[in-house]
């Protein structure tokens, strides 16, 4: 009896999670029309029209192209630069080193909107608004203290015997933290990768001002969406549903590191 209530409650609680993934997908092979002239629990009559719409326009799947192009430029400086400072603080102790790691931390707490005029004014100085690299420095601010604080804690967990064993048989530096040293915190890489591509595929305030035409994301392209008769709710809709199989597509990829990142790690 209690393992029959346990699955009624699981089914209940992923019924609920999905509902508002599914209504999307109801409303996104419909009409505007349709969906405006009555409440369906599903498309009688589906369409996918809207879809057709967005693959038809070069504005909309250009939006889905920068949006990947720039976060995946961010997950990759991001990581580069978070790896060799998360081995600095896991390894070594300096004069101003917690004063340091909390910095980094405020900055991943800190709004965007804090440090959205200099970078726009730093940025049109050097001639960068609406380019890809713009935006992908820009994510850094965020994401490279939480990578830190990630990756930290899964080197901190690395014994110090490896590095003092490798440096004995004779290896330098960058050939143990490449061939040694990273295969031991992959599945921190991969979370950290995860969260990294995540936290910049959803970000809207820098990437919408960042930028103006050539390399807009699809988040702001989808604010096209309103007009003077409203929303298109099937469009916007069937964007939503086109935004959500990227970041589906990378938890499938890292799903085995997902789980070792959340039992072993800070996440």
């Amino acid at each position: 009896m209690k393992i029959r209530k346990r699955y009624i409650l699981l089914a209940f609680y992923l019924m609920v999670l999905f509902l508002p993934i599914y209504w999307m997908l109801n409303m996104s092979l419909r009409t505007n029309a349709d969906i405006l002239g009555s409440l369906a629990m599903y498309p009688e009559h589906p369409t996918f029209e809207n879809y057709m719409k967005i693959f038809g326009d070069p504005s909309w799947y250009s939006g889905y192209i920068n949006s990947i192009i720039y976060v995946t430029m961010n997950m990759v400086i991001s990581l580069l630069t978070a790896l060799p400072a998360a081995y600095a603080f896991s390894r070594y102790r300096f004069i101003g080193d917690k004063h340091v790691f909390f910095w980094l931390l405020t900055n991943r707490m800190a709004p965007p909107a804090v440090f959205l005029l200099p970078f726009f004014q730093l940025y049109s100085t050097f001639n960068l608004i609406d380019t890809h690299i713009a935006v992908a420095l820009a994510h850094c601010l965020f994401n490279v203290p939480l990578a830190v604080w990630i990756l930290e804690g899964f080197m901190s967990g690395v014994p110090r015997e490896i590095d003092e064993t490798a440096f004995i048989d004779g290896y330098s530096f960058p050939r143990f933290f490449v061939r040694v040293f990273i295969p031991l915190i992959r599945a921190g890489i991969g979370v950290t990768a995860f969260f990294c591509f995540m936290f910049s595929w959803v970000e809207l305030l820098l990437a919408r001002t960042l930028t103006t035409t050539a390399a807009k994301p699809i988040a702001a392209t989808m604010t096209r969406t309103v007009s003077a008769t409203g929303l298109d709710w099937g469009l916007l809709a069937a964007a939503g549903i086109l935004t959500i199989v990227p970041g589906a597509l990378v938890i499938w990829f890292v799903r085995n590191h997902l789980a070792k990142g959340f039992a072993l790690g800070r996440v």
